[in-house]
């Protein structure tokens, strides 16, 4: 007989009943799919997916600095519309 312990979670109550409804339709309680993250974490040494804040890479943190560039610069010619963006595309 293995060694079982109790421990409790703090959680949203609207979270764990979507998640109980998740893993009832999977064949699994909430126990066992807690049990399976745990396992799961351990043979991966860490969480067993992808923890990070999105972030954007480096040309897409350049192209919005560009737009915010172009947006504050009097300079820059400004249209009324896209059809008349486009007319000047095709001079």
């Amino acid at each position: 007989m293995s060694n079982t312990t109790n421990f409790t979670v703090r959680m949203d109550a609207d979270i764990k009943k979507s998640c109980e409804n998740l893993y009832k339709d999977l064949g699994l309680n909430l126990t066992t799919a807690i049990n399976v993250f745990m396992r799961q974490s351990l043979r991966a040494g860490g969480f067993p997916f992808d923890v990070k804040i999105n972030q954007p890479n480096k040309e897409t943190i350049a192209a919005m600095l560009e737009a915010e560039r172009i947006a504050h610069d009097p300079s820059v010619k400004r249209y009324s519309d896209v059809e008349e963006a486009l007319r000047e595309l095709k001079r």
